[in-house]
């Protein structure tokens, strides 16, 4: 389970854009240290506009999952459009107070409710959720959840995307955001456009208008249990400004316990940035 939920502004963004810049590490050399990465691809040519950091390394995608699970619900017609199912909340989620409500795809995706992600996969069922993933070929398409030994044991079907078994690299994910805007994933053009419409909306400087989905999480210790000190902020998706489209994706995994929710305030940061990294690009 996350450490924080996403449903609030971060408090902490001076904090966070004051270590935007700080460097990053990967292999050996990232436990304990900050690894942050940033790429932005040109989404006609798919060249590298901006790409700094520890870009190919596979984490966590925590509630960045959202954006194929949208895929895959209303490609096999699960979901139907961007209010359909309404589905109410059941006691026996045991969600964060914040989350026991009834919720449609449009509030899944802007207030990141796990218990519909859920939800939604058992509807698909095992063997339909893991061949959709293969087929969208999405990080290492592992989601056989945990096993075993001292880390435990939990549900690929329901949680493999939860500091589990799924993992994605900052480079996988942009390429995936900008599939997604090309039309250029194996499910229906339909199923791809209602997925469009559903992504949080959000504004930059510059005339950018900017869509993407945030993830917040932690990095699991050897021993299983989750390491608060250490959390994993996801901001993925796509912008335009001026007929001009880039697809991006922001990480950062810090080495301190957080106030909030890492991926809300790495998306302020991104969206704060993302002028200044274009301008002249």
């Amino acid at each position: 389970m996350m450490a924080f939920t996403e449903n609030t502004f971060p408090r902490g963004l001076l904090m966070f854009l004051s270590l935007a810049l700080t460097p990053s590490f990967s292999g050996a050399e990232a436990a304990g240290k900050m690894i942050e990465c940033t790429v932005i691809l040109d989404q006609e040519t798919g060249a590298a506009i901006v790409r700094t950091g520890t870009c190919d390394e596979r984490f966590t995608p925590m509630s960045t999952f959202k954006v194929p699970l949208a895929l895959m619900g209303y490609d096999a017609g699960v979901l139907k459009d961007e209010h359909t199912p309404r589905w109410d909340y059941d006691p026996k989620f045991e969600a964060p107070k914040r989350a026991r409500k009834a919720v449609d795809p449009t509030i899944w995706e802007a207030d990141s409710i796990l218990w519909y992600s859920q939800e939604l996969t058992r509807n698909l069922g095992t063997k339909a959720f893991g061949d959709y993933v293969r087929k969208l070929d999405y990080g290492n398409r592992d989601t056989g959840g945990r096993t075993g030994g001292s880390a435990g044991r939990d549900d690929g079907l329901t949680q493999s995307w939860l500091s589990s078994s799924l993992l994605i690299s900052a480079d996988e994910q942009a390429r995936f955001m900008r599939r997604i805007v090309a039309r250029d994933v194996p499910v229906s053009r339909e199923a791809i456009d209602r997925t469009v419409r559903i992504i949080p909306a959000f504004r930059a400087g510059d005339g950018w208008t900017v869509q993407g989905k945030t993830g917040s999480g932690s990095l699991r210790r050897k021993n299983g249990k989750l390491d608060r000190a250490r959390p994993v902020g996801w901001f993925v998706g796509w912008a335009e400004k001026d007929g001009r489209r880039i697809a991006f994706a922001r990480l950062r995994i810090g080495n301190e316990r957080p106030s909030e929710p890492s991926g809300l305030a790495l998306r302020a940061v991104f969206l704060n940035e993302l002028p200044s990294l274009m301008r002249g690009k």
